[in-house]
């Protein structure tokens, strides 16, 4: 388990490190990628969900997501597939996540210090580690995470097959592409956190750290990117084993 939480450290540290990286090339002060909008970002994030599935694969599975962590447990605690992943094994995962994440923000902070100081507006400097909506309306809000994380767990559900149920079963080209369109398509809204740790892990390392001129933090929806992805990611479970894969074997001529 050691093992497996050192793989979920390092491949969440290398998904946030990409992904919030790009964030503040395209957003800070004086980057040389600035303005260069959102379908770079989206992209970029896929590739960085890519490169963390690659590292902590082949060891941990690669959640590198709260969500899919909680998917996988439900699946094995229903009998429903293999995952491997009892309630006892949750919280190294968790962990593993969170700490992760925090670590590849205090690198991208580290990285993009003169930027930051270079940057005037604070919700910008917030905006490289965590979430955000451009209209604020927390039912739509949550439910748009939802959905979001429903969309990822479900079709990497659908990527792979019942007894072998992680992101590395199916490789990682497939998932960065889903995160791509998921961004694409469905991230316009809350910008698409789809990951607890992804934004809870940043947003703490924003609180902790003496980044020139920041703001709050914005504790009043952080619950929105926790809740939301592991609510869709539940939900994400129960519908595939039994609605989607029950109505299936239901459908087959005895």
């Amino acid at each position: 388990m050691l093992e497996k939480f050192l793989a979920e450290v390092f491949g969440t540290a290398i998904l946030v490190l990409l992904g919030d990286g790009v964030v503040a090339g395209v957003l800070l002060a004086r980057s040389k990628a600035a303005n260069s909008g959102w379908i770079v970002i989206t992209l970029a994030w896929g590739l960085a969900v890519f490169c963390g599935t690659v590292v902590a694969g082949p060891l941990s599975g690669a959640h590198l997501n709260p969500a899919v962590t909680l998917s996988l447990a439900i699946m094995e605690a229903e009998k429903q597939g293999s995952t491997g992943i009892t309630w006892q094994a949750v919280p190294p995962y968790l962990a593993g996540e969170f700490l992760g994440a925090m670590i590849g923000a205090a690198l991208v902070t580290l990285h993009y210090w003169d930027h930051f100081k270079a940057t005037q507006d604070q919700g910008i400097k917030l905006a490289v580690f965590s979430t955000a909506p451009n209209i604020r309306n927390y039912p739509l809000n949550l439910i748009s995470e939802i959905i979001g994380t429903f969309v990822l767990v479900f079709v990497i559900f659908c990527f792979g097959q019942p007894h072998s149920l992680a992101p590395a079963t199916m490789g990682a080209l497939p998932i960065a592409l889903l995160i791509v369109v998921i961004g694409l398509s469905l991230g316009g809204t809350t910008g698409y956190a789809i990951n607890p740790a992804r934004d809870l892990g940043p947003r703490i390392v924003h609180f902790l750290l003496p980044i020139p001129g920041k703001g709050g933090s914005d504790w009043a929806y952080s619950w929105v990117p926790v809740a939301g992805p592991l609510i869709g990611g539940a939900l994400a479970a129960v519908v595939y084993f039994y609605g989607f894969t029950g109505s299936i074997v239901l459908a087959i001529p005895k």
